[in-house]
């Protein structure tokens, strides 16, 4: 069985909290996030084995029903995507710094797994709503090359794409602020 995630957003703090419980009861899920987002939205995000994703993401959507703003579920996800979320991420080798900017938290994740997967880089950190106005971004880095390569296939099929950049030469100072 693959590795996967699900993603929840209810526009009902107290309904998100209420429906992340019964997620997490509904099969053998790890709880990756479950918090506030910006403005006054909640976010359940999860992980584990497909089949108990997509039961735990069913009991989510029946329970959330309309409180849900926004879903998602990705099957076979990058091992990087889940510590980039996670903001557990060590890096080994600094390089040239990609940023993908969204609208959305749901697109930030998904473009942060199609980074990864199109090229050999390094998800630094997947930003997700919370003080950042419900946005997501994902920074990441790696040669020059390939941080290019997986921006632009991140880009490709992105929805609510706000800009994004990539910083051949950052400053130690900058890198160190996105550690």
């Amino acid at each position: 069985m693959s590795k996967s995630i699900g993603m929840i957003e209810l526009n009902s703090i107290a309904k998100g909290i209420e429906t992340c419980d019964y997620m997490v009861k509904a099969a053998q899920v790890d709880l990756i996030r479950s918090s506030t987002v910006c403005p006054g939205k909640y976010m359940v995000i999860i992980a584990g084995d497909t089949g108990d994703v997509t039961a735990s993401m069913n009991e989510g959507k029946r329970q959330g029903g309309a409180y849900i703003v926004d879903t998602l579920q990705i099957s076979n996800v990058h091992p990087q995507l889940i510590p980039a979320i996670s903001m557990t991420t060590q890096v080994e080798q600094r390089g040239a710094i990609g940023v993908l900017e969204f609208y959305s938290v749901a697109s930030a994740i998904l473009a942060a797994d199609r980074a990864a997967k199109a090229a050999q880089i390094t998800l630094i950190e997947v930003r997700i709503g919370y003080a950042i106005g419900g946005k997501g971004f994902v920074t990441l880095t790696g040669d020059v090359g390939a941080v290019r390569a997986a921006v632009a296939a991140a880009s490709e099929e992105a929805e609510l794409l706000v800009n994004t950049t990539v910083i051949p030469r950052p400053s130690p100072k900058l890198f160190d602020s996105l550690l």
